[in-house]
């Protein structure tokens, strides 16, 4: 990336303190996890200091791509259908077959199916929180909330897997990218609490916006070379900014972690792996031209590049209300309906995107080193709901029975784990819960899931209280 110099005037302007504005355009480096020296000289602390038998360099290639659809997608409708049950069960859609005997998903689905041979089907996770997102806390951190949430506006007292992985793994060694990345935005439950606010992730809004192009890295790339001398005069204004800022206790800096932080923005390679108009036009359309579509291809890339975690909000795949989030209740928001036309807008999105990413994977040698996770926080009430004033029909809450789909992390695919009953109300065969498939995503990023932290009471706090990696999968 280059800058344009500036003007002889203006090496002479005193560019004077920065505005308000400009303060929080630059804080957002740092609160969104785009890292101060500051802030990157504690992440190597930490990550030395908590796991010195790990050879990180090692680990450099390993990265998880979640796909999490927050609102909780019905297993029935997706990867679990029951055409045999009642017509107050069953499925609203047709199953079809797959690429691997005897696995059968949704009608809608079918490119996934034709690639079934690259993925494989956690049928029987369950809990027992029917609580959105106190549910996506237990799911992403592994520990249930001590106070269950009515109104589902907890926040989490745990971090979750991407902070862990910042924090215990800590930036690549080879490229100066953000361990933890979250497009469009954040997971709004899941807060780093203990392990300190530098283990936010960096949040690089949405791909799929017309000329997108990562807010934050615009400093980077010269946009303001007016209000700033050059590129490093901008450290100096981070350091003004941290005056201002409280970025959970001091951290000294170092010269080797200053010139760290200029090279996060300022580096050709990190701004190239953001740069998704790099892409051929072609494999762009593959993936869809949509916020699903490109959010998966963004993160491929930057998985790649040397990200640990790169977690994706997969609420609507566009604007507006006819797409609708997972929360598929009858008369939900305003929306009286039919909860299967949401669904049928919906899925077809979800199946170009996740099925262009496997192929992604898979086609550039990756499959060893890059680990996808698509699932939500539930699923859905097996027997569907109905409101008699409305004629609309959807499905409730339902934590007791959920379906997730890996692929690649060089684990065993082209299988299904575990299956629910008849109607898709309860596991009968290999029960799993939520830190079953945590283990199994630290087992692939190679965090000790026993390691322990402390919190703000100073008491030693396990990743993980419990799980086992999927034996299945391995």
């Amino acid at each position: 990336m280059t800058v344009s110099p500036s003007s002889s005037s203006g090496k002479n302007r005193c560019p004077g303190p920065p505005s308000r504005r400009e303060l929080l355009r630059i804080g957002a480096l740092a609160l969104c996890g785009l890292s101060l020296p500051e802030i990157l000289a504690a992440q190597y602390r930490t990550a030395a200091a908590e796991s010195p038998s790990l050879d990180h360099a090692a680990d450099d290639a390993r990265s998880v791509i979640l796909f999490y659809m927050w609102g909780g997608p019905s297993h029935l409708e997706t990867y679990d259908l029951k055409p045999d049950a009642p017509s107050e069960y069953r499925s609203q859609f047709r199953p079809i077959a797959t690429s691997v005997p005897g696995m059968q998903i949704c009608e809608l689905f079918p490119l996934q199916a034709q690639r079934a041979h690259r993925l494989s089907l956690i049928r029987s996770l369950h809990h027992e929180i029917s609580i959105h997102n106190d549910a996506a806390i237990e799911v992403l951190t592994g520990k249930r909330p001590s106070r269950l949430d009515p109104t589902s506006s907890a926040t989490s007292e745990h971090p979750d897997f991407g902070m862990v992985a910042s924090r215990t793994l800590g930036p690549s060694a080879t490229v100066p990218m953000p361990p933890y990345v979250a497009i469009p935005y954040r997971l709004h439950m899941t807060r780093p609490v203990y392990l300190g606010v530098e283990h936010q992730p960096f949040v690089p809004g949405d791909p799929s916006a017309k000329g997108y192009r990562p807010p934050q890295l615009n400093l980077a790339a010269g946009t303001d070379a007016e209000a700033l001398d050059d590129r490093r005069g901008l450290l100096k204004r981070l350091d003004v900014l941290r005056r201002h800022l409280d970025l959970h206790g001091a951290m000294a800096g170092t010269d080797r972690f200053r010139q760290r932080a200029f090279e996060m923005l300022t580096s050709p390679r990190i701004a190239s792996a953001f740069d998704i108009g790099r892409e051929d036009p072609k494999l762009r359309d593959r993936y869809g031209r949509n916020r699903w579509g490109q959010a998966c291809l963004l993160a491929r890339r930057l998985a790649e590049a040397g990200a640990r975690v790169v977690s994706i909000y997969a609420n609507t795949p566009k604007d507006g209300p006819q797409y609708t989030n997972w929360d598929d209740h009858p008369d939900n928001a305003g929306r009286p309906g039919h909860f299967a036309d949401y669904m049928r807008r919906r899925l077809p999105y979800m199946d170009q995107a996740l099925s262009a990413l496997i192929d992604d994977i898979f086609d550039r040698g990756l499959d060893k080193d890059i680990l996808l996770v698509a699932v939500g926080e539930f699923g859905r009430t097996p027997r569907i709901s109905h409101r008699r004033l409305t004629g609309s029909v959807g499905r409730d809450h339902w934590p007791h029975a959920f379906t997730a789909l890996v692929s690649g992390g060089g684990l065993k695919m082209g299988q299904v784990v575990g299956a629910t009953d008849s109607k898709g109300q309860h596991p009968i065969q290999r029960p799993l819960r939520p830190q079953d498939l945590l283990a199994t995503i630290y087992r692939h990023l190679r965090i000790d899931p026993h390691q322990t932290f402390t919190d703000f009471a100073g008491r030693p706090i396990p990743i993980l209280y419990e799980g086992q990696p999927i034996s299945e999968l391995i």
